[in-house]
């Protein structure tokens, strides 16, 4: 399917009784790329998983090509185009890399593996390994691969370079770039690296304890060194 707009209107998650997410709204148009930016722990992987359905929504509307999916399961979210690749890696760790591509592709033909052997080299080389013998660079490409091989319309990337080599890093990025300059998919990204947050991204949003503290481009953050440093980190440009 094509890559559909998400608009997000005071939307308020978390678990259990425990609101994380308070009146969170923004949006952002088809085929473009957002950067979800912040402190360890303010709220980036919880809102990435509310907007999957994986956890206690109190409030607020997500909308996705202009309709509602809030109230609906995760399964239900994955069948309207939201994608999301999380950052636990998660594979099946007993079966090999092709196997692992070949759930991902849903009802389309098995021959689309291809399109995950063109974009991530060295899953072809290693199509035949069990998840669990993957580095873990390799098991970040495959949870990628699969996740797009079921063509998302909103594809959700939770720190993707997280303990990563920068080599891997580099050659992540690159292909999450590609994707995005097709207009395949509109993307958001939650990544502590900020460069390449920066930039991956035209739009940026950082979160504060649950909630928006600022939002704008990537361009006017990088501009901005006290910004950065009040709500990032000290030295996280340079």
């Amino acid at each position: 399917m094509p890559a559909a707009s998400l608009e997000v209107r005071g939307l308020s998650a978390g678990y259990g009784p425990t609101m994380v997410l308070e009146d969170v709204s923004f949006s952002v148009p088809s085929g473009a790329r957002l950067s979800i930016l912040g402190r360890n722990g303010m709220g980036k992987t919880t809102l990435l998983s509310s907007l999957m359905g994986l956890n206690r929504r109190y409030g607020g509307e997500i909308l996705v090509g202009g309709a509602d999916i809030a109230s609906l399961k995760s399964s239900e979210r994955a069948r309207r185009g939201v994608g999301l690749v999380p950052q636990t890696r998660d594979i099946f760790r007993s079966l090999t890399v092709e196997e692992n591509l070949i759930v991902g592709v849903k009802d389309r033909p098995r021959s689309v593996i291809q399109e995950a052997y063109e974009m991530f080299p060295r899953l072809r080389e290693r199509r035949t390994n069990l998840g669990w013998q993957l580095s873990g660079g390799e098991q970040q490409m495959l949870s990628t691969a699969r996740t797009i091989l079921g063509r998302p319309s909103v594809l959700l990337l939770d720190e993707p370079l997280e303990g990563l080599a920068p080599v891997i890093c580099e050659e992540l990025m690159g292909a999450f770039t590609r994707l995005a300059s097709s207009g395949a998919m509109t993307i958001l990204l939650v990544e502590q690296r900020l460069e390449s947050a920066l930039d991956f991204a035209e739009s940026v949003l950082i979160l504060e304890r649950g909630r928006i503290a600022w939002q704008g481009t990537s361009e006017a953050l990088r501009a901005d060194q006290g910004l950065v440093e009040h709500y990032i980190g000290v030295g996280s440009l340079h």
